[in-house]
């Protein structure tokens, strides 16, 4: 299934069936959290009918329990592209991730060190090292170009030097849907020896990733907003990870990824993250992932990221033209066709003369979700100055959404800008 099968794609998630006065729900809420497969479903209930313990005891379901957690990183691995399961670390979510992560790499930085952030990005990825300057770290900002909502490389430059020990970039913003080059901002960094952390939940859903590709150092995303559980998802260069010290209770294992994972992991979620691979490597032709090796478990996954990544450029475009084409919108970060390859299908936008929970309250009265506010996006809606406006409308497409609910959205929005 190379290419997507968008008529079996909607068949897998029973949630899109669901309905809201007699009309089907179209969900574009998507950026905060996406609905999931059956099979996630059935594989969460199938790990509490018959593999709930908890790990390394010498009876059959804690073994089935050691095997759901060594299937679970093999195939988190597979997804991003790493060289080996010991570099995927599990969390509760990419924040909570980032906090200890952040303050574990803290411990080998001095007053003075320096960190980069930008102004894009999701404030998971700035407030976890702010947090650092009351240890004197001190924290710089790439700036955003507010016409077309991406980041000012060239000031990135300037701002790099002996000092600079980690640059923090999101890879898609969350807000305005910007795809950031971090390969480029990765070599960036390395030219003077900093290392880089990349924030991928929002890219997650969207295309491939190859942490090689890109040369990150570590990389975090989420489940949940690639149709799995609520659960976070870390890799890290084992070299890397090996010379952290962990924040950690006493009998916990000494060596990575575990030294990471504070107190017992959430196992069902894992068995769940297990069942949305499987559906990603059938869309991506490949039959019974988890029973796969790592490198036929890769190619599966690519593939399926790559159709989705096709299919949404389509379906991008659909909604780039049609929001353009409604009175009194005003669409922020990139708006023309010609960038579509440099954004992912999440469109920010206020309404002329509307109040943006008041446009995304009047789409839900129809069955159309929708999130309004700053999405967590401070500093960008700061910068974009619209704080105190009430942040924008988010629409975020998925591969699930089609052709005729972006068209039922555009008509809703025409009809609430009369």
């Amino acid at each position: 299934m190379s290419k997507l099968d968008h008529a079996w794609v909607r068949s897998q998630f029973p949630s899109l069936g669901l309905t809201l006065a007699q009309k089907p729900v179209a969900f574009f809420d998507n950026p905060a959290g996406t609905q999931v497969p059956q099979r996630v479903i059935d594989a969460m209930g199938s790990y509490f009918l018959g593999a709930n313990a908890n790990t390394h005891g010498d009876f059959l379901t804690s073994q089935r329990t050691d095997a759901v957690i060594a299937q679970a990183r093999q195939l988190s691995a597979a997804f991003v592209g790493a060289r080996a399961s010991n570099e995927i670390v599990f969390g509760a979510n990419m924040t909570t991730l980032t906090y200890s992560l952040s303050r574990a790499l803290a411990r080998s930085w001095a007053a003075g060190d320096e960190v980069i952030v930008t102004d894009l990005d999701h404030d998971a990825n700035i407030s976890p090292w702010l947090e650092l300057t009351e240890r004197g770290i001190v924290v710089r900002r790439v700036p955003v170009q507010l016409q077309d909502g991406t980041l000012d490389l060239d000031a990135f430059q300037r701002l790099l030097s002996h000092r600079t020990r980690l640059v923090a970039v999101g890879y898609a913003s969350n807000a305005l849907g910007t795809i950031n080059d971090v390969g480029r901002i990765a070599q960036m960094a390395h030219g003077v020896g900093a290392r880089v952390w990349v924030d991928a939940v929002h890219y997650g859903p969207h295309g491939p990733i190859d942490v090689q590709a890109i040369e990150a150092d570590y990389l975090v995303c989420s489940a949940y907003k690639f149709f799995g559980p609520h659960l976070g998802i870390l890799w890290g260069k084992e070299s890397h990870l090996d010379e952290l010290r962990a924040s950690q209770v006493r009998p916990a294992p000494r060596t990575s990824p575990e030294k990471f994972e504070t107190g017992t992991k959430n196992h069902e979620g894992l068995a769940g993250l297990v069942g949305a691979f499987d559906y990603l490597g059938e869309l991506g032709g490949v039959a019974e992932l988890p029973t796969l090796g790592a490198t036929a478990a890769r190619a599966g996954l690519v593939r399926a990221m790559s159709a989705i990544r096709g299919y949404e450029l389509e379906l991008g475009a659909q909604l780039l033209q049609g929001l353009s084409s409604v009175r009194g919108l005003h669409l922020y970060g990139l708006s023309s066709v010609a960038d579509l390859a440099l954004r992912v299908p999440t469109f920010g936008f206020t309404l002329e003369g509307k109040e943006s929970s008041d446009v995304a309250r009047g789409l839900a009265n129809q069955g159309i979700f929708t999130w309004a506010g700053h999405h967590y996006a401070l500093t960008l809606m700061d910068r974009l100055g619209l704080s105190e406006r009430g942040g924008v409308v988010r629409v975020g497409a998925v591969h699930y959404n089609t052709a005729s609910e972006v068209e039922r959205l555009i008509d809703a929005l025409q009809a609430l800008s009369a």
